[in-house]
């Protein structure tokens, strides 16, 4: 389980953007996003590094654990 907290995503629409993002990562992940604390759980075998790449590069990035 791959557990990141991404402190842009405020709104729907960032939820929206969030989970497209990991779904071209991989599209089999299933994920669980908790938009009052921020934070993304991702089920997938990539790596954590693809999903913090990709939601970087469309402005999530994920915040240092």
């Amino acid at each position: 389980m791959i557990e990141l907290t991404l402190p842009d995503m405020t709104c729907g629409h960032c939820v929206r953007t969030v989970t497209e993002t990991v779904q071209r990562v991989d599209a089999a992940a299933t994920l669980k996003v908790d938009l009052a604390t921020h934070r993304v759980s991702i089920e997938s075998p990539q790596p954590e590094a693809a999903f913090a790449r990709a939601l970087a590069e469309q402005g999530y990035p994920p915040a240092a654990a």
